[in-house]
């Protein structure tokens, strides 16, 4: 017995050896230069996958939403590259701002508390491009960021990592992931594309497409009865804040931790 116990332990010993995989002491330095949120903006099931998804092509560097131009500076440092896609820090802003006591109803709804479900089946609010404010992206986002507060989805900035996940939660694709600077940005609060008078009678606070952003700063452009934010032009500058400033149903907002005017 003592014979075969021994016989059996060289056997083990030679296989372990034999069928052992190597595993590239890099991913330990690419997994710990990440924010170990396992988010899955980067397109992978976690942080671990991704440290070894970038290892093997240096291609997916800058994917990690999250840790931005440190986590991104710090694996190319590892994988000694260079690189410039730190780019912006990106982060969901929601476009629109109507509460409950700004909205328009054409009745009660009482069916399952969903967005998808009500966009899809029995809207009975009159604005068919507003915040349902039935949570999805509120339970689509694993950090706490996001709230309803008064029929509204709001984003807690300190919370938020930028992961993306209420974007894709949104039916009505009213949360878009912009880039940030100096940790706020201004935005358009509306996504309606009615027409100015339509606007008016089903929602207090939408855009009227009156044009008076447009013509004070080129960061704003009016397309189909919509203000929108050129961020490539985007700088908080005096032209831009008079622009904000006369929006006549302040409509443009800030967003972001050092928002001036928080919504």
């Amino acid at each position: 017995m003592l014979g075969l116990g021994l016989g059996f332990a060289v056997i083990l010993l030679v296989a372990s050896e034999r069928l052992k995989v190597s595993v590239d002491p890099r991913i330990e330095r690419i997994h710990a230069a990440l924010p170990n949120l396992d988010c899955g903006a980067c397109g992978y099931a976690g942080c671990r996958q991704y440290a070894k998804a970038v290892l093997a092509d240096p291609g997916l560097l800058g994917r990690c939403a999250p840790g931005a131009a440190e986590s991104t500076a710090a694996i190319a440092g590892i994988l000694n590259l260079q690189t410039d896609k730190a780019g912006p820090v990106m982060r969901p802003v929601v476009h629109c701002r109507a509460r409950t006591g700004d909205k328009t109803y054409y009745g009660r709804y009482e069916g399952l508390p969903s967005c998808t479900a009500v966009n899809t089946l029995a809207n009975a609010q009159a604005c068919a491009f507003g915040c349902l404010g039935l949570g999805d992206c509120t339970r689509a986002c694993r950090f706490d960021a996001l709230g309803i507060i008064d029929g509204l989805a709001v984003v807690d900035y300190e919370k938020c990592t930028g992961c993306g996940a209420c974007v894709k939660a949104c039916p009505r694709g009213l949360i878009e992931m912009v880039p940030f600077k100096d940790h706020a940005v201004i935005s358009v609060a509306c996504s309606s594309t009615e027409d100015g008078k339509t606007t008016r009678s089903i929602c207090k606070v939408g855009c009227i497409a009156c044009g008076l952003c447009a013509r004070k700063s080129d960061v704003f452009t009016v397309t189909d009865n919509l203000a929108r934010v050129d961020y490539s032009k985007y700088a908080s500058d005096e032209k831009t804040l008079a622009a904000m400033e006369k929006c006549p149903t302040k409509v443009i907002v800030y967003a972001g931790k050092a928002s001036a005017r928080p919504e």
